[in-house]
């Protein structure tokens, strides 16, 4: 398994803002969305599927403008832990152009303790062994 996930969205009227392009606080919607999107593709895999990742940090580059009927595809991964939180990376493309790129940090909270999960560096080795 790939710990790559994608999607492509086309930009719609809801996504413009007054200044004819895509707007700023969307995207940071897209980030949650496709973050969660991830997850929920992979919790399952791990013993952790009872638990919920909450965004601590959030730094946001835009580079390049999207304007509406553009396509935009959509590219997170986890990366390394550090500590007790979980940095992802999130990546926004037009015409193979890096348009937007994001780096969050996350904690891992057990939803019935409200305690949070403190990850091995190794967590995420199960999810990239092929499925058999």
């Amino acid at each position: 398994m790939d710990l790559i996930y994608q999607k492509q969205i086309q930009v719609t009227e809801e996504h413009i803002d007054q200044n004819n392009h895509v707007n700023n606080v969307q995207y940071v919607h897209w980030v949650e969305e496709i973050a969660a999107e991830h997850w929920d593709s992979l919790k399952y895999k791990t013993e952790f599927a009872e638990f919920a990742w909450i965004l601590v940090d959030h730094h946001i580059q835009y580079k390049k403008q999207v304007y509406l009927g553009d396509v935009i595809t959509i590219k997170t991964y986890p990366k390394a832990p550090e500590g007790i939180k979980q940095p992802r990376k999130v990546e926004f493309y037009c015409n193979d152009k890096l348009v937007v790129d994001s780096r969050t940090l996350w904690v891992l909270v057990d939803l019935k303790t409200q305690k949070v999960k403190r990850l091995e560096s190794d967590w995420m080795d199960d999810l990239t062994e092929p499925d058999l």
